[in-house]
C-alpha cells in the first residue's frame, strides 16, 4: 500500500515536471528553437516531404525533428509538440484544426491486367491482425486471393509498382504516380478519416508552434483534391 502511494506521488511529480517544461517552452516568443513533429511516415514521404523541406529552409533557426509514427504521440508527456493524424477521434484535450478526410481506392500497375493471367491475380494487404475484414469483398475482384502481406504501407506501394498485385491504399500515395492506375470498375474513393493538425493547449500560442501549424494546414489544404481522391479520377484501365 505504501509503495502504491509512492508510485502515485512519483506520477504526480512527473506530470508537474512535464507541465513546467511545457510552460517554459510556451513562454518562448522567438521564431527559433526545437519542434518535434509527429506524423505517419506515409504522410511525410508521399504528401508533405517537399513542404517540410521548404519549412526547414525558410526557417533555419527552427530545429524541426520529425517523428514517424501511426500512434498518437502523448503530448502531455512532451513526446511531440505537433501531431498530424488521420482520425475520427482525436484526444479531446488536444487543440488545432480539423481539415478534410483522406480517401482510399484500389490500385495496380498500369499493365497489370495485360501482363498477368487471371488465375495469378492477387491482393497485397496488411497483416491479418490489421485487416478491416470486408474491403476485398467490396472490391471489383472479391474472389481474388491474398498474396503478399506486410504491415508496411510503402511495401504495398512498391509491390504494386513492381506489378506484384493489387492494393488498397490512400489516393495521395498512388494518384500522382503514372505507373499506377485505379483498378477498373472500382467504386469512387472511400473517405476514411479526417486529417487533423494538433498541439497541446499549453503550446497553442507559442509562436514557432503556431507558425508550423499554419504552414502544415496551408500545405494540406493546397492538396485537398489529391487527398480526397479527386486528382485523377479518370485514370483507370479499360474494364
Amino acid at each position: 500500500e505504501f509503495g502504491n502511494r509512492l508510485i502515485k506521488a512519483a506520477e504526480q511529480m512527473e506530470a508537474i515536471n512535464f507541465s513546467a517544461d511545457r510552460q517554459h517552452r510556451a513562454a518562448e516568443t522567438e521564431l527559433s528553437g526545437p519542434i518535434t513533429l509527429s506524423i505517419p511516415d506515409v504522410l511525410g514521404q508521399y504528401l508533405l516531404l517537399d513542404d517540410l523541406t521548404k519549412f526547414c529552409a525558410t526557417y533555419p533557426d527552427i530545429e524541426l525533428s520529425i517523428q514517424s509514427s501511426y500512434q498518437f504521440a502523448d503530448l502531455d508527456r512532451s513526446e511531440a509538440d505537433v501531431v498530424v493524424r488521420g482520425t475520427n477521434k482525436p484526444p479531446e484535450h488536444f487543440v488545432g484544426r480539423r481539415l478534410f478526410p483522406y480517401a482510399l481506392s484500389f490500385y495496380c500497375k498500369s499493365d497489370y491486367f495485360e501482363q498477368t493471367r487471371p488465375e495469378n491475380y492477387q491482393w497485397i494487404t496488411g497483416l491479418p491482425a490489421s485487416q478491416p475484414g470486408d474491403w476485398i469483398a467490396d472490391s471489383p475482384y472479391p474472389d481474388v486471393p491474398i498474396g503478399l502481406m506486410s504491415d508496411d504501407i510503402s511495401f504495398h506501394y512498391q509491390a504494386a509498382v513492381a506489378g506484384h498485385g493489387m492494393i488498397r491504399t490512400a489516393c495521395y500515395i498512388c494518384d500522382p504516380d503514372p505507373r499506377l492506375i485505379r483498378v477498373p470498375n472500382a467504386m469512387p474513393p472511400i473517405p476514411v478519416a479526417d486529417l487533423w493538425v494538433l498541439t497541446h493547449p499549453d503550446l497553442r500560442e507559442t509562436p514557432r508552434i503556431k507558425l508550423l501549424m499554419r504552414f502544415l494546414v496551408s500545405a494540406l489544404k493546397s492538396r485537398k483534391n489529391l487527398v480526397e481522391g479527386r486528382l485523377n479520377p479518370d485514370r483507370s484501365s479499360p474494364s
